[in-house]
């Protein structure tokens, strides 16, 4: 896949609002990207989407490459007598970011507002503190409850409104927290055959507590793994400047050492910086160890897996608007690549 068509691929899949649990409008819109390309395509109970595309038979390896097809978003939960509706988070939302914001409601994609008491109504305290989001509500333009709850039911996904554009030599968009290891696994799938077995998962539920990698993970019973994501660049000027940016945009993928979750095998991160010096691939470490990722499950699973995580930086993640440079996502996307096509059972042992 070339430079062009990840970057089509990653705004093609930042559009479709696939929160945790409503998952299937991005099945629907993968299957179509990996069919005639991968020997295998099904889904598991879950809702996983899993694809094996057969090695070249020289290595005996069973190999897991994961991507979460989740975002985070809101889903509705109440009304409000004048037709708004009460929403609770799905996933790790800032409510800051919430107050005056756009969004789109349910499959049918309603447009909405979240609603915030107006300015000439609040008093001067209300404005020294961040509303909770039980304080807020979606306003769709519904004239009653009644109203209100045919157009959105209980439980119906709330997603940011976003148009994904280019700008510059970055992308912006919704999202990217995992469509970018998305774009990144079906440029995988769509590319040549490797040595073993590649088995790639779109994975549910990642953003709610890793739920589908365990189940995925499970059942390919692979002897190693990568976890494909997207991750913090804290890049722009802070107050303390001693404060680690976790990562940088421009400075290739990101390779996790250490997060909350899990301490990546010593080997299997030295595999991967020497293949990005052999190929000419710039690479960054992240650090601090914050956040986690589905190695912090996979490598959990059975008798234990060898994995890392390879991660595009982005600013922004979690929110309305993320903004990564597409040189990173190149990078990430030939990283991986290169590093599978290097990967022997050396690199796995203990």
């Amino acid at each position: 896949m070339n430079r062009e068509t990840l970057v089509s691929t990653l705004l093609t899949l930042s559009e479709i609002i696939s929160t945790s649990g409503n998952e299937t409008p991005m099945r629907c819109a993968l299957r179509p990207l990996l069919e005639g390309h991968v020997d295998d395509l099904r889904v598991d109970g879950l809702g996983n989407l899993i694809a094996l595309k057969r090695g070249t038979g020289e290595s005996a390896l069973r190999f897991l490459v994961t991507a979460h097809m989740d975002e985070v978003g809101l889903m509705v939960v109440g009304y409000t007598g004048e037709g708004a509706l009460r929403v609770e988070p799905i996933g790790g939302v800032n409510s800051q970011l919430l107050p005056g914001l756009r969004v789109l409601v349910g499959s049918a994609r309603l447009p909405g507002v979240i609603g915030l008491r107006p300015i000439h109504r609040a008093s001067a305290g209300n404005f020294k503190t961040v509303p909770a989001v039980d304080n807020l509500a979606v306003d769709i333009g519904a004239k009653s409850r009644e109203e209100a709850e045919e157009a959105a039911p209980l439980g119906t996904p709330v997603a940011f409104a976003t148009t994904p554009r280019n700008l510059g030599e970055s992308l912006m968009g919704k999202s990217f927290d995992d469509r970018a290891g998305c774009t990144i696994l079906t440029a995988l799938l769509q590319g040549e055959r490797l040595p073993f077995d590649l088995h790639g998962v779109f994975t549910v539920q990642e953003e709610v507590g890793l739920r589908g990698a365990q189940v995925a993970t499970y059942a390919v019973d692979p002897d190693g793994a990568l976890a494909l994501e997207c991750t913090v660049a804290d890049d722009l000027p802070k107050e303390d400047e001693a404060v680690s940016p976790t990562t940088q945009l421009g400075k290739g993928p990101a390779l996790t050492v250490k997060d909350r979750s899990y301490t990546t095998p010593p080997r299997l991160l030295r595999h991967v910086m020497l293949t990005g010096e052999a190929e000419g691939i710039p690479y960054q470490l992240k650090q601090p160890g914050i956040s986690g990722t589905e190695s912090g499950i996979i490598h959990t699973v059975r008798a234990g897996v060898p994995v890392m995580t390879i991660a595009v930086p982005c600013r922004y993640i979690h929110s309305p608007i993320a903004l990564l440079r597409v040189s990173d996502l190149e990078h990430t996307f030939q990283l991986v690549q290169a590093s599978l096509r290097r990967m022997t059972p050396d690199v796995l042992r203990p």
